[in-house]
C-alpha cells in the first residue's frame, strides 16, 4: 500500500478500474435500451458502501484508500466542469427561439409544479433531514430544486437512440429541456447564493455579481469569441483554439467560484456564449469530449457512489417511506407538470406525456446538483442516498415509459434528413482538410448532432 504523502501508486490502480467498469456497466444496460448513465450510477452505487463497502470492505478500502480519494474527487470535478461546457455549448438556441411559446410553458410549468410540491415535502423533511446548523430557507430551496431537474443531455441521448431527436416531438422536448436546463442553473445559483451567504445582503450581491457575470460574457466575451474564432478558422490555429477553450472554462469557472455561486455555472455560461457553427470549434471541443467524458466522468460517478449509503436507509424502516415519498413527488410534479402543460399547449395526449416522461428523466444533472448540496453541507448523506436513488429511478423509467407510450406509433418524419442506417460514414475532417478519427459527418455533409455525442456523458457506441 503506498504511503499517504504518495497517492499516485493508488490512483494507477483505481482509475483505470473505474473508467473499465463503469464502459461494462454503461454496455450492459445499453442491452436492455437504457442510456449508459443508468448503467454508470449503478456501477458507482456498487463500488460504494452500499454494496462493496458492506459485503467486502477491505477489498473497497484497498481500491479507495483515503490518500486517494480527494484526487478521485478533483480529477472528477474537473470532468464535471469540461461536461458542463460541452452542455451549454450544446444549447440549440435556434430550436429554443422555433419553440419558444410552447416551449417556455412546458418548461415554467415542469420547473414550478415541482418547487411549489418540493417545497411543502422539504417543509415537513427538514427536522429529520436537515443537517445541525442549517437553516430552513437553504435547506427548502435546495430540495425543491433538486426535484425541478431534467438531464438536457441524457433525454438527448434517448431521442437520439429512438430515433426522434429531429422529430416534433423530439425537437420541442429537447427545448423544452433546454429552457429547463437554465432555469435550475440559474435558481441552483441562487440557493448556492444563499446558502453560502452570510447576510441577506451578500446573496444579493451574490446575485447582482453573478448576474453582471452573465451579461459580461454575452455582451463583451461573446463577440471576442467569434472574432478569435473567424480569425482561427482562416489561419487554422486550431491547436490554440484548444487552450482557449480549456483556458476560457476554467477561468470562468474560477469567476463564478470567487463569485459564489459555483464553478460549473460559469464553465456553463462559457459553453453558452461559444461560437456556433464553427468547424474549430467543434472539433476541439470534440477533443475535449473524447477524453473527458470517458476518462474523467466515471471518476465522478464513483464519488458521489462513494457518498451515498443505502444502508443508512435500511436501518430505519420510516426512511423508505420517506423516500417514496420523494419518488412520488418527483414523478407527479416533472411528469405530471410537463404532461398537463404539453397538452394545454396543443399536444395530443400521446405526444404530452412522451413530453412528461422526457421531462422526468433527470440523470447526470441531478447527481451534479445533489453534489452540489452534499459539498456545501446543506443536505446530509440520509437524504442524499435517498435523492441519488430517486434520479436513478426516474432516469431507468423513462425509456420504458416511452416504450409503453408510443407502442404501435409510427414516428413521425425527421424536420431534417437523416443519413441512412447502412450508408457509409465519411471519416470527420480536422478544420485544415485532414481526416480525423475524433468524430464522424454524416454522408450528406452535416455534423452529427453534438447531444449524440455527449448525451449522457458518455459517447455514443458505434
Amino acid at each position: 500500500m503506498a504511503a499517504a504523502s504518495e497517492p499516485l501508486p493508488d490512483l494507477l490502480i483505481a482509475i483505470p478500474v473505474v473508467i473499465l467498469l463503469c464502459k461494462v456497466g454503461a454496455r450492459a444496460v445499453r442491452g436492455a435500451g437504457q442510456p449508459p448513465v443508468v448503467g454508470e450510477i449503478v456501477v458507482g452505487l456498487l463500488l460504494g458502501p452500499s454494496f462493496l463497502g458492506w459485503l467486502w470492505p477491505e477489498a473497497q478500502a484497498w481500491l479507495f484508500p483515503p490518500s486517494s480519494l480527494s484526487y478521485l474527487g478533483l480529477l472528477g470535478n474537473l470532468g464535471l466542469l469540461i461536461f458542463m461546457f460541452l452542455v451549454g455549448q450544446e444549447l440549440q438556441l435556434d430550436s429554443l427561439r422555433a419553440q419558444s411559446g410552447t416551449a417556455a410553458l412546458v418548461s415554467m410549468v415542469s420547473v414550478a409544479l415541482p418547487l411549489g410540491l418540493g417545497t411543502l415535502l422539504a417543509l415537513g423533511m427538514y427536522g429529520s433531514f436537515a443537517p445541525e446548523g442549517v437553516d430552513r430557507l437553504p435547506f427548502v430551496l435546495f430540495v425543491a430544486v433538486a426535484m425541478s431537474i431534467t438531464a438536457f443531455p441524457v433525454m438527448a441521448r434517448i431521442l437520439a437512440d429512438r430515433g426522434m431527436y429531429r422529430t416534433r416531438v423530439g425537437v420541442l422536448a429537447l427545448a423544452c429541456a433546454a429552457f429547463d436546463d437554465v432555469t435550475a442553473w440559474c435558481l441552483l445559483a441562487a440557493v448556492v447564493a444563499v446558502s453560502t451567504a452570510g447576510s441577506p445582503m451578500e446573496a444579493v450581491t451574490t446575485a447582482l455579481l453573478a448576474v453582471a457575470f452573465a451579461l459580461f460574457m454575452v455582451g463583451v466575451l461573446r463577440p471576442v469569441l467569434a472574432r478569435l474564432t473567424a480569425r482561427a478558422e482562416r489561419t487554422s490555429t486550431d491547436s490554440l483554439v484548444l487552450v482557449l477553450l480549456f483556458s476560457g472554462l476554467c477561468l470562468s469557472a474560477l469567476a463564478t467560484d470567487l463569485i459564489g455561486v459555483h464553478a460549473l455555472f460559469g464553465a456553463f455560461v462559457f459553453g453558452a456564449v461559444t461560437p456556433r457553427g464553427s468547424r474549430v470549434i467543434e472539433y476541439q471541443a470534440a477533443r475535449l469530449r473524447a477524453f473527458a467524458v470517458p476518462v474523467l466522468l466515471p471518476l465522478f460517478f464513483v464519488t458521489t457512489g462513494l457518498r451515498a449509503d443505502v444502508s443508512l436507509l435500511a436501518a430505519d424502516p420510516v426512511q423508505w417511506l420517506w423516500a417514496g415519498a420523494v419518488l412520488a413527488v418527483a414523478v407527479l410534479a416533472k411528469w405530471g407538470g410537463g404532461t398537463g402543460a404539453a397538452r394545454l399547449s396543443g399536444q395530443s395526449w400521446r405526444d404530452a406525456m412522451s413530453i412528461g416522461a422526457l421531462m422526468n428523466c433527470r440523470g447526470l444533472t441531478e447527481l451534479i446538483v445533489l453534489n452540489v448540496g452534499l459539498g456545501l453541507g446543506v443536505i446530509g448523506p440520509d437524504l442524499f442516498t435517498i435523492l441519488v436513488l430517486m434520479a436513478l429511478i426516474t432516469t431507468a423509467a423513462t425509456s420504458p415509459a416511452l416504450n409503453r407510450i408510443r407502442k404501435g406509433m409510427p414516428e413521425e418524419a425527421p424536420e431534417v434528413e437523416r443519413r441512412p442506417a447502412d450508408e457509409p460514414v465519411e471519416a470527420a475532417r480536422q478544420p485544415d482538410g485532414t481526416p480525423d478519427a475524433v468524430g464522424a459527418r454524416t454522408g450528406g455533409g452535416s455534423p452529427t448532432p453534438k447531444s449524440a455525442w455527449i448525451s449522457d456523458g458518455s459517447q455514443l457506441d458505434s
